[in-house]
């Protein structure tokens, strides 16, 4: 059974690689990771695209681990061929995780709602738990046209709650500032 230390390592595996990153706007909100970082917005900025895809890579280990540690119905990501349509399986549900949806790229939306009818082909539910409120609304209703079910901001810790028993939320609660980014 896993341990909420194990929880811990993930946070501190990315605490040091946040403080060895360094980079050369406008969004002032926050968020429960950037807060255990104690990452302000103007230090996100230098770089979203960075602080982006690595908020979004802790997310998502932090939820797979969550679910393999107290959802006994856990699988690892289903593959096909070459492709990953999921981060993880719970039971019926096919979850994909996001830091946050942004993308107003065609290509990317196409690849969303084929994934989702993929999904479905195999008899999975496709959710999608997005960790920030501030989505591009056209991304969202493409993850809806393409059959997922989307859930953002509380809606997915909620979720995870649902499924796992276990609350991520106060988990990342208790832990604000306890990861500092200091350089």
């Amino acid at each position: 059974m896993m341990t909420e230390r194990e929880l811990e390592n993930i946070l501190e595996k990315y605490q040091n690689s946040f403080i060895e990153k360094v980079y050369g706007a406008e969004n002032e909100e926050d968020d429960l990771l950037m807060n255990v970082f104690s990452i302000p917005p103007a230090l996100k900025r230098e770089n979203g695209q960075y602080w982006g895809r690595q908020l979004g890579m802790c997310w998502q280990k932090l939820v797979i681990k969550t679910c393999e540690t107290y959802c006994q119905n856990f699988q690892p990501a289903l593959r096909v061929d070459k492709d990953e349509p999921c981060d993880l399986i719970v039971g019926q549900f096919a979850i994909d995780t996001k830091y946050r949806i942004g993308s107003g790229d065609s290509g990317k939306h196409k690849t969303i709602k084929s994934y989702g009818s993929l999904l479905r082909n195999f008899n999975y539910e496709p959710v999608l738990l997005i960790l920030r409120e501030d989505n591009l609304p056209a991304a969202i209703k493409a993850c809806k046209v393409g059959k997922w079910t989307v859930y953002t901001g509380d809606d997915s810790f909620n979720f995870i709650q649902q499924i796992s028993g276990f609350d991520l939320k106060l988990f990342l609660s208790t832990r604000a500032v306890a990861y500092p980014v200091n350089r």
